[in-house]
Parts: C-alpha cells; sequence; structure tokens
C-alpha cells in the first residue's frame, strides 16, 4: 500500500499544519510497530516543510535519550537528559524553541549547519518517553505556532500508542 501527503507548501504554516495535521492522525495505527508509525510522522513533516533540515524521535531509555526514527544527515546517537536543547527539554519535560543554537549553552551541534531548533516532549501522564527534535538551516525558524502543532501532533501519539510497551534494548 502507498502512503501519500498532500500539502500545499505555499501556505503559511498554520495553514500547512490544519493540512497535515488529519493526514498524521490517519498515519498513526496502533496495531503497527511503533517504530513504524514514529516513522511515518517524521517522513510526513520532513515532507511537509522545507524550512526543516532534520526532524526525528529521541526516546527514553533511562536516564539517556537514543537516536530513534528521523529524516536528515546522521545524528548524533546518545543524548544525555539534561544536555543540549533535547536533553533540557526531556529534563524539564516542556517544549524548547530555540532561535539561534549557537547562543544556547550546551547545545549539542550534531549537524554544524543548524540554526534553529525545537524540541517537544513525548509525554503521558507526566510520564517522559522522548522528544521530538526539529532543526533548520535558517535563523528563528520555530515559533509558537509550530509549538502548537508539534505539540498536537506528539499528544496524537501518546494517546494513540501504548508506548509503556516500546522498549529499547
Amino acid at each position: 500500500m502507498t502512503e501519500n501527503i498532500s500539502v500545499d507548501k505555499n501556505k503559511s504554516d498554520e495553514e500547512i499544519y490544519l493540512q497535515i495535521l488529519p493526514q498524521i492522525k490517519s498515519l498513526i495505527n496502533s496495531d503497527e510497530p511503533i517504530i513504524s508509525n514514529l516513522s511515518n510522522v517524521t517522513a510526513a513533516l520532513k515532507e511537509a516543510f522545507n524550512k526543516i533540515s532534520w526532524v526525528g524521535f529521541y526516546l527514553l531509555k533511562d536516564d539517556e535519550l537514543y537516536l530513534g526514527p528521523f529524516q536528515g544527515k546522521i545524528a548524533c546517537t546518545i543524548i544525555k537528559v539534561g544536555s543540549g536543547v533535547c536533553g533540557k527539554s526531556a529534563l524539564k519535560k516542556e517544549t524548547i524553541i530555540v532561535e539561534k543554537v549557537d547562543e544556547f549553552p550546551g547545545h549539542i551541534a550534531c549537524d554544524a549547519g543548524s540554526k534553529s531548533e525545537i524540541v517537544i516532549p513525548l509525554l503521558k501522564n507526566k510520564k517522559l518517553f522522548g522528544v521530538l527534535d526539529l532543526d533548520s538551516y535558517n535563523y528563528s525558524s520555530f515559533n509558537q505556532i509550530d509549538k502548537k502543532y508539534l505539540e498536537k501532533i506528539c499528544v496524537l501519539l501518546t494517546e494513540e500508542l501504548d508506548l509503556e510497551k516500546f522498549i529499547l534494548t
């Protein structure tokens, strides 16, 4: 079966999110492996937005975030909770928007070309399962619109998928 995403990239970011949100929801299938669902979400986001240079999940095991499904250049494989933007988002259990990554204390530069970033925690009942990380080669690429809709996507994932069953070995 072929899956496609339909998006008009000439629209505003909010209009693009409104186009892809129901499409992403239809891609999420609790009968399929979690890894497959996360992979399709990263592909859909990367396909929808030209501003995204990298998008992926880091999944929590013990006190570290491990690289999960992603779209983009090769990435860091392990990030300690509390380190870098992803680690800080995981520690605080809140979304972090960074307009200029060079100015973020302790930023981890997996791709030296990255200029801005947004990281959204994957939470269910206040329990952290990982983070969704998006990077851009442009400064100030992410804002409150991105935060609003990316958080909705993360809620969809945590509501539809039984992340408790997903174990990194």
